[in-house]
Parts: structure tokens; C-alpha cells; sequence
């Protein structure tokens, strides 16, 4: 699961997992049969005359990561678009529509004015492969129509709730000109307030042409990033946003990137 939900209990200690493998597992829950694309796989594959964005760096050259945060904005949102402003990091957002887009449309309208890209994390953080289609397309277009409303544009990145994507998640993302991102690094900061805890798995985890989740919802979230950035620019790594990652090449829709 991509924590953005309080996770279940349960009686039975739990069994911890790699990332990738989580991500990989959640893919054969939902029963999708579409290939995963890496971004690094995207952008070697572009022509060199490819439309994506550039990033501050080559990816192609630099050692880029991705820093993404998921289910805001919420309180703390503001003081973390101060955190990345001071260090000059842009970020990508995957934004909730139901109290939270709603709630916050300045804070919204702030992360997209100050070059972060701004993406669909669906309305109400429901499982997208537990809904019928006609559920899909409304958790995503509710949520793309609250974010244009604000911004005017619309996103053009989703993240499913848990990671959980089949076909029908594919077929319609793509109809809404939607990628879906999903992610190798995570520091199920659901699950601890400790923020050093949070900064440690989480560098534990980067590597190159990776893409970082975390949450701005939770209280130890937002502590911790000023110290993930510091420690991974002192690894050499360039942050970007998730189309900056892989361009040259442009994020299809529909498609499914995990790096």
C-alpha cells in the first residue's frame, strides 16, 4: 500500500517487504496484465527530439531523483512548499479532491504557481480496482475538474490509492490523459510520527532515476525532507519532478511508470 490511509489492523505480525516488490504485488492483486515502464526506460527510448519538459539537469547524464508526496494538501503543506523553496527542489503532488483540494485551493494554487507539478491522487482515496468503471472515471474527473478549477489546467499524472491498478484503471486514465506513477522508495510514514525514522528508510532506499513517496498529511512527514534532500545532494543526486524525469520522452497516458 502507498499508506495514505491508516493502515489495517491486524493480530498477525506483519512480514516487511521491499518497495518494488509491494508495488509489484499490488499490480497482480488488481489483476492488471499491462506492462510497467521505468522512467529512465522512457526517456532512453525518446527521440532525441522528444517533447518532454527538461528538467534542471540531463537525466540522461545528472543522477536525478524524484521527490513525490501524496493525500494533500493538508496543515502542514504550507510550511513544506517553504522547505522546497529554500532548497530550490521542485516536487510532484498527487492531491486528494475530497477535503483536501477543496479545502486548500490556495495552498493548490501555490504549489502550482511556484513550478511544482501538480497531479490526481483520485477524489476519495478509494481502491480504483474495487469500483466499477463508471466509479473510476468519476473518482478521476472529480478530482482533475477540482484541480482546473484552481489552476487552470488540468493534471496529467495520477497515482492509484495503494498503488492498486488493473485494465480498466489503464484504459480509462488513458481516455482522461492520465500516466500513472507509481514509485520505489517509501517510508510508510503512516505508520511512525519519528522523523529520522522516516529520513533513514528513506535513504536507505534512493537510487538513481528513483521516485520517493511520501505523505505532507502526516506529522513526521514534513520534518523529515529537509534532511532528505541535504543527505541525497551530498550522494550527488539532482531532484526533479516526475516528468522531468523522464524527459525527453512525455508521460503516456495510461501507461504505468514504476522505476
Amino acid at each position: 500500500m502507498d499508506g495514505s490511509t491508516v493502515p489495517r489492523r491486524t493480530s498477525k505480525p506483519r512480514t516487511w517487504l521491499p518497495p518494488a516488490l509491494v508495488a509489484a504485488l499490488a499490480l497482480a492483486l488488481g489483476g492488471c496484465s499491462m506492462a510497467t515502464t521505468a522512467p529512465a526506460s522512457a526517456r532512453e527510448e525518446a527521440a532525441s527530439d522528444g517533447k518532454g519538459e527538461p528538467g534542471p539537469v540531463d537525466c540522461r547524464v545528472a543522477k536525478c531523483i524524484a521527490l513525490t508526496f501524496d493525500a494533500g494538501p493538508g496543515a502542514d503543506t504550507p510550511h513544506l512548499l517553504d522547505v522546497l523553496k529554500e532548497k530550490k527542489v521542485h516536487a510532484t503532488f498527487f492531491l486528494l479532491g475530497k477535503n483536501h483540494v477543496l479545502k486548500h485551493p490556495d495552498t493548490v494554487r501555490r504549489i502550482a504557481d511556484e513550478g511544482h507539478e501538480v497531479a490526481n491522487h483520485t477524489w476519495s482515496h478509494e481502491i480504483l480496482t474495487d469500483k466499477k468503471p463508471d466509479e473510476i472515471r468519476a473518482e478521476l474527473e472529480k478530482t482533475q475538474d477540482a484541480i482546473a478549477k484552481i489552476t487552470g489546467k488540468k493534471p496529467r499524472l495520477m497515482r492509484p490509492p495503494q498503488g492498486r491498478t488493473d485494465d480498466t484503471v489503464s484504459e480509462i486514465s488513458k481516455e482522461l490523459g492520465l500516466s500513472q506513477i507509481l514509485w520505489s522508495a517509501t517510508a510508510k510514514d503512516y505508520s511512525t510520527t519519528d522523523s529520522a525514522l522516516i529520513e533513514k528508510r528513506i535513504l536507505d532506499q534512493a537510487s538513481r532515476d528513483g521516485i520517493i513517496l511520501l505523505h505532507d498529511i502526516y506529522k513526521g512527514s514534513v520534518p523529515a525532507v529537509p534532511g532528505i534532500i541535504d543527505a541525497l545532494r551530498e550522494r550527488g543526486y539532482t531532484f526533479v519532478t516526475v516528468p522531468e524525469l523522464m524527459a525527453p520522452a512525455e508521460p503516456e497516458p495510461g501507461t504505468i511508470y514504476r522505476p
